[in-house]
């Protein structure tokens, strides 16, 4: 039995038929799922450790938890933009974005320049991978300069109009996660949603809302 035959073997084994019909409150999309609970994905994991050349073949199985594996075992220095291209092109839930995003892109030298890039894209998925990038950014890389995030702040500002679900609450996490850095990057947060609170849809309102809220009380 080759290597990506037992581990999709050892994930149907710890699938539970509940859990997978109860995926859809979460909104996650469950087409390709086996139904197997976040903590048992992270154990396995632990077990493999890092093989890039295993986290490329699951991730083409398409099935969702080999990908959220891939996403946990997958080499950050061996990721180039090409890789994260094709995998961001095949996002279709919000948690298979967020996993990716947060266990590996966000660790590549590359994250803030693709954050960038996809922040502006049509396609939901590729545009909430933007501003998850740099929420996890924000939370991840203790030593990165203010200056990096300064520079997104605007770019949350120009989207904040976009009402669609996943890409709003994406700008929302990730104008919170970097205004919670330090009292510098707070202050222009801060700023930054009441700018965006001023403009007319309903989307960029209720990121401002929210942000203004946390940020004010912390």
């Amino acid at each position: 039995m080759d290597t990506v035959t037992f581990v999709l073997e050892h994930l149907k084994e710890k699938a539970d038929a509940t859990y997978l019909k109860g995926m859809a409150r979460f909104g996650i999309d469950s087409s390709r799922a086996l139904g197997v609970k976040l903590p048992e994905i992270r154990k396995l994991a632990k077990l493999i450790k890092k093989d890039h050349e295993l986290a490329l073949a699951l991730w083409d199985t398409q099935v969702h938890e080999a990908r959220m594996l891939a996403s946990m075992i997958a080499e950050p220095k061996q990721v180039t933009p090409e890789l994260m291209d094709k995998w961001v092109a095949d996002f279709y839930s919000w948690d298979i974005c967020d996993q990716v995003c947060g266990n590996l892109f966000d660790r590549t030298p590359f994250a803030i320049d693709k954050a960038i890039e996809y922040s502006s894209h049509q396609e939901e998925f590729v545009k909430r991978a933007g501003f998850v990038l740099m929420a996890e950014y924000a939370i991840h890389n203790k030593t990165a300069p203010d200056e990096v995030f300064l520079n997104l702040f605007p770019i949350m500002e120009r989207e904040a109009w976009d009402n669609r679900n996943f890409v709003k609450k994406a700008i929302n996490w990730a104008l919170r996660q970097i205004g919670k850095r330090n009292n510098i990057l707070k202050v222009n947060a801060i700023n930054t949603a009441r700018n965006i609170y001023n403009q007319s849809s309903k989307s960029a309102k209720w990121i401002a809302k929210s942000a203004i809220d946390e940020l004010i009380s912390k």
